[in-house]
């Protein structure tokens, strides 16, 4: 139940405060242009609160519906207008003009993202040092000579001071499918330089797991004992009868020595019936059991939905990731940089089937990531804020008829043209838009109900 409210309460403060920021931008660069505001609304449908200011009585209401917002302003394709006001209708401005109104929105959104990248910064975080806990075999990591204990100090010549960090620097070389260089140092040895020529591992940038699925790098993590600590109900380990306090001895006939171990055989097994032997109370158990399948980018994991007791990391493994205010402001401004060329990039391989669409996430998950970082803290909600606005940004920018940057085909069309485009194009056109915007709204939510459901 406490969660159920956090993710809702969570979503409404994060809508409202995103929306509000994107029409702030188009209502604020509108009424410094000149043009006359009828309206600014947080929400769709009937009002639940309203109220007029102003010389020009601009009504500023809250909707029912808290799905978006929008900015009416005096128009005469809308309505009538007058002869005295007729150079403050939106329509009758210069393309410029009207195209800074709309460019106003993704702006406003791109520049929270910096405020509140530049505020996270500057208050610091603690990360974990990029010390490599552990290899995959056989991954590209493994081939390019990566041992455990190995610091990852640089990528592709930036300077990595966390594990959070990297995954900034390695997207470039990711989506292009280039060599991404490594600077590397380990105890008692030289700097090292390594490299990993990446392929088809776009879809690990998407779900946060290229360090660990793409690459085969796992972060530093203290010894933790294959004790489970926790059974999520009716889940596959509950179904099986595993109980809090069990030691997970072997799965099959492979002696498990850690809760990596466990975690690792049962990523790779969703759906295979596995026999477990536990420790239960100086007994030994032999318990059958078939892993779910969770789909992960389009790939299957099994879990069994058990979880393990916290565990401390050491002092020495920590990092405080404060940075002073004009270092904090550039990297502020560098990550919004590289977090929309990623949301870009990322919607162009979707489009190429390069990305499964699966890696779409709709209100559900968004108010699910919005509740936990809720929970967690300021910074992580604040962090959790930017990165959907950026996307916000992004979207909003793309040339689709009745977003704002199909606005700005329709200009661009009308300048080579000389002329506005006929009013029945635009609303055709625009009917596609809805088409297309449903079409994706309708994915991203049966992706949703899919995590929901697995």
């Amino acid at each position: 139940m406490n969660n159920f409210l956090y993710s809702t309460g969570g979503f409404i403060v994060a809508l409202g405060i995103l929306v509000t920021i994107h029409e702030f931008g188009h209502f604020w660069v509108a009424r410094r242009l000149g043009i006359k505001v009828l309206k600014f609304s947080i929400g769709f449908g009937r009002a639940i609160w309203s109220r007029k200011s102003g010389p020009d009585q601009i009504e500023y209401a809250v909707g029912i519906l808290p799905l978006g917002g929008y900015v009416k302003m005096l128009d005469s394709t809308e309505g009538e207008v007058t002869a005295l006001e007729s150079g403050r209708a939106f329509d009758h401005q210069p393309v410029w003009k009207r195209s800074l109104v709309v460019l106003a929105g993704p702006g406003a959104n791109f520049l929270f993202a910096i405020a509140a990248y530049w505020l996270v910064f500057a208050m610091g975080t603690q990360g974990l040092r990029p010390v490599v806990g552990s290899v995959v075999p056989g991954s590209p990591a493994a081939i390019a000579g990566f041992q455990k204990g190995d610091e990852i100090v640089a990528i592709n010549g930036h300077t990595n001071r966390s594990w959070s960090d990297q995954r900034l620097w390695l997207f470039d070389g990711i989506l292009d499918e280039q060599p991404v260089f490594f600077t590397v140092r380990s105890p008692g040895r030289a700097e090292r330089q390594l490299s990993i020529r990446p392929q088809h591992m776009a879809a690990t940038l998407a779900d946060g797991s290229v360090m660990s699925r793409g690459l085969g790098l796992l972060p530093y993590s203290p010894p933790v004992p294959a004790v489970v600590d926790k059974v999520l109900p009716d889940s596959p380990a509950a179904r099986a009868g595993l109980l809090p306090g069990d030691r997970i001895l072997k799965i099959n006939t492979v002696a498990i020595t850690d809760w990596f171990n466990v975690q690792q055989i049962i990523a790779k097994n969703p759906g295979r019936l596995m026999r477990l032997e536990i420790e239960r109370r100086g007994q030994t158990v032999l318990i059958p059991l078939t892993p779910g399948r969770v789909d992960v980018s389009g790939r299957a994991i099994g879990r069994i939905g058990i979880q393990r007791k916290s565990t401390h990391i050491p002092p020495d493994m920590v990092v405080d990731l404060r940075l002073p205010v004009f270092q904090a402001l550039h990297k502020s401004i560098e990550t919004t940089w590289l977090m929309s060329s990623l949301t870009l990039r990322m919607m162009g391989l979707m489009i190429m089937r390069k990305v499964s669409p699966k890696t779409l996430s709709g209100p559900l998950t968004i108010a699910q990531y919005a509740g936990q970082t809720a929970q967690i803290g300021l910074q992580q909600f604040l962090l959790f804020l930017a990165v959907v606005s950026v996307s916000l940004g992004v979207l909003n920018l793309l040339p689709v008829p009745v977003l704002d940057g199909g606005h700005l085909l329709y200009y661009i069309a009308e300048v080579i043209s000389g002329r506005p485009l006929p009013t029945q194009l635009i609303f055709w056109s625009q009917q596609v838009g809805i088409v297309l915007l449903l079409g994706l709204m309708s994915v991203a939510f049966y992706n949703d109900i899919m995590r929901l459901v697995q």
